[in-house]
């Protein structure tokens, strides 16, 4: 592979299942401006349907995924009382390597994630 791209998986660790429907929005926070570079949707294995970031458009940066995790709590039942403990989850990251495939996946409950450089 010459070129690199960018993926997640977001799975509801509450449940045990993929998280479907949720919305992503990735942002390059490049340059000082904060630019809108894709908004996708999680599908039945909550992964998205193509990689957020394509090879064509990889590039060395910082950028920002935004997870509209309490959209997805609200829909699967699990919003609880407003406002929720987790509504907007931000993950800033770094691009060093437009070569390499980087992999952000989340692990997502009412009350907590995490986040790691997958594969």
């Amino acid at each position: 592979m010459t070129s690199g791209f960018l993926t997640t998986h977001v799975l509801d660790t509450a449940r045990g299942v993929p998280a479907t429907g949720l919305t992503i929005r990735l942002y390059d926070l490049g340059g000082g401006d904060r630019k809108l570079l894709a908004e996708m949707v999680t599908n039945a294995d909550g992964r998205t349907d193509s990689p957020i970031l394509p090879k064509e458009s990889f590039s060395i940066g910082t950028y920002e995924l935004i997870f509209y995790a309490g959209d997805y709590l609200r829909a699967s039942g699990q919003g609880g009382q407003e406002p929720l403990f987790l509504d907007i989850i931000p993950i800033v990251f770094g691009v060093s390597d437009p070569t390499s495939h980087y992999h952000v996946p989340l692990l997502l409950s009412p009350f907590g994630y995490s986040t790691y450089r997958g594969s």
